[in-house]
């Protein structure tokens, strides 16, 4: 593995995003000296907050999937993710909607989920959900040691031998047609397959390897942190100040001051100048090329992923039907993923993740109130609207959405309205994301593993990339994944971790469950020692 030549006492990571953080602890905890800035007022990045009239919001991410990779990374500093977060398992994950008035309760746990597909659908798809299970686990332990949790120098690093084992488990067939071989009920199949939409590829196009993520969040569990999401980048941050990292805020990078071939310091916007022997960059890809003055050549364009829009609302209502988190399927399924990566239309028939944070949270809305949050995917600005026709048209779509929601079970949404907060492709696009997308890069085959922008920029020894945008990948586990891919590069293959911090007796009761899954995950690779 190539690594960052030279001195690299004194790291600058920019950006106090969950990549940044990450990065931040493994770096402290392999010895080097870390100053963190961001620009924005707190840690979060995308993962931030905004209050808005007594209600607590989160910005970004709003399902937390393997949390021991957060664990990892406290961890590096003797530290555990249980002393600063209070997790709580969800039962259900997901709360599955669908057109034709029929829901499923979308289960974790294999014997929970079985009886739960056997009442839906019968016993023959309860039988294929259990085979599915079987297939997406051995899809997880073929790809995570050497296709997501490793740094790529070379597409030659592709041939190994779990290539092999991913080729023969079907990997790089069809998404759809893949899942279709365990399940013939079209509702289960969207269960496993809508996943393919975080990846930025329509599922009878992706490859079935992106059933992984499937793994992540139908099999491996989903989380709640107890303050929302935004707890987990705090208490990472907390976790880096107390191992000694410089955290600066509203510190704006707009300069890197070169010399040859290395990065000598970090330029603020304050006019402050912070010497350096290695830099982490965390933001987008354009913002980290823009600061380095050039971008990789690349044979096409950087495709994105779709874009979204997202109401926040904080209501004086809410509604029995809804889980923690629930899927609401419109009836059209091919026909939504060609308006989104095609034709560049918004969602005739949209499909909606409607998060409800303050079911296991009350204290992010005022006594008496609620807080949900309603997503719906949209073309990026690439194939779609552009930034500045979203001002008149985010209103409009606002509007229908809202309509839509109550057309779907949700009276007297509109009504119930005390506090919303709209973002659109325009706020993304201001926010510096490429494409208007938070999703960043899409996960074509020619936009994944080695062939994904590099984590090390070619023509600069000492700057290293960590995000969605490069190196695994989108989503909470991934970029938490790219932090300590990024720390490696500086610091070469990672050291066992320090021993953890003994947590309080509350929150050991809290980590229970994420020790019982990794000894879940350790007695399954036992049984699969290739």
């Amino acid at each position: 593995m190539r690594t960052v030549p030279g001195p690299t006492d004194h790291v600058v990571v920019v950006g106090a995003g969950l990549s940044g953080l990450a990065c931040a602890l493994h770096l402290l905890g392999a010895g080097r000296r870390v100053t963190v800035v961001e620009r924005d007022g707190g840690p979060g990045g995308l993962a931030g907050r905004v209050r808005l009239g007594g209600y607590e919001i989160d910005t970004g991410p709003t399902v937390l999937t393997m949390p021991h990779l957060a664990d990892e990374a406290f961890a590096a500093v003797g530290d555990s993710l249980t002393s600063h977060v209070a997790l709580t398992p969800l039962h259900p994950a997901y709360r599955a909607c669908f057109a034709d008035g029929t829901a499923l309760d979308v289960h974790t746990d294999g014997a929970a989920m079985e009886d739960e597909v056997r009442r839906f659908a019968g016993p023959a798809e309860a039988a294929g959900y259990r085979a599915l299970r079987t297939w997406l686990e051995r899809l997880y332990r073929a790809q995570m040691r050497r296709f997501i949790d490793t740094n790529f120098d070379s597409p030659l690093q592709l041939l190994h031998p779990d290539l092999a084992r991913l080729a023969a488990l079907g990997g790089f067939g069809r998404l759809e047609g893949r899942i279709g071989r365990f399940l013939s009920d079209p509702r289960l199949r969207r269960v496993f397959s809508f996943q393919a939409l975080y990846a930025g590829v329509a599922p009878a196009r992706a490859l079935a390897a992106y059933a992984v993520i499937a793994y992540m969040d139908a099999v491996a569990g989903v989380w709640f942190p107890r303050g929302g999401m935004h707890a987990l980048p705090r208490g990472m941050a907390a976790a880096a100040a107390r191992a000694g990292a410089d955290l600066r805020w509203s510190a704006e990078v707009t300069a890197l001051e070169r010399s040859g071939d290395r990065i000598r310091a970090v330029r603020l916007a304050s006019g402050e100048r912070i010497p350096c022997d290695a830099v982490v960059l965390t933001c987008g890809l354009p913002a980290a090329y823009g600061l380095l003055g050039r971008a990789p050549r690349r044979p096409v364009r950087l495709r994105h992923s779709p874009s979204a829009v997202v109401l926040h609302a904080g209501t004086d209502r809410t509604w029995p039907g809804l889980a923690h988190h629930t899927l609401s399927f419109g009836a059209a399924w091919e026909d939504t993923f060609e308006e989104l990566t095609g034709s560049g239309r918004l969602m005739s028939d949209p499909s909606l993740l409607i998060t409800r944070p303050t079911t296991h949270d009350p204290g992010l809305a005022p006594p008496g109130r609620h807080l949900h949050y309603v997503l719906a995917p949209c073309p990026n600005t690439d194939v779609g609207p552009s930034g500045p026709q979203w001002r008149d048209l985010g209103p409009r779509y606002r509007d229908s959405l809202v309509a839509e929601l109550e057309r779907r079970g949700l009276e007297g949404f509109a009504a119930s309205v005390r506090q919303e907060l709209l973002v659109t492709p325009l706020d993304w696009t201001a926010q510096g994301h490429a494409g208007g997308s938070p999703f960043s890069v899409s996960h074509t085959f020619a936009q994944t593993g080695p062939f994904r922008p590099r984590n090390l920029v070619r023509g600069v020894d000492n700057v290293v990339l960590a995000g969605c945008g490069t190196t695994p990948g989108v989503g909470i586990p991934t970029v938490l994944i790219s932090g300590k891919l990024a720390a490696a590069r500086v610091t070469g293959p990672p050291r066992a971790p320090r021993p953890y911090a003994r947590p309080a007796p509350q929150a050991a009761r809290t980590a229970a469950p994420i020790a019982r899954a990794d000894r879940e995950s350790a007695a399954e690779a036992a049984r699969d020692p290739s």
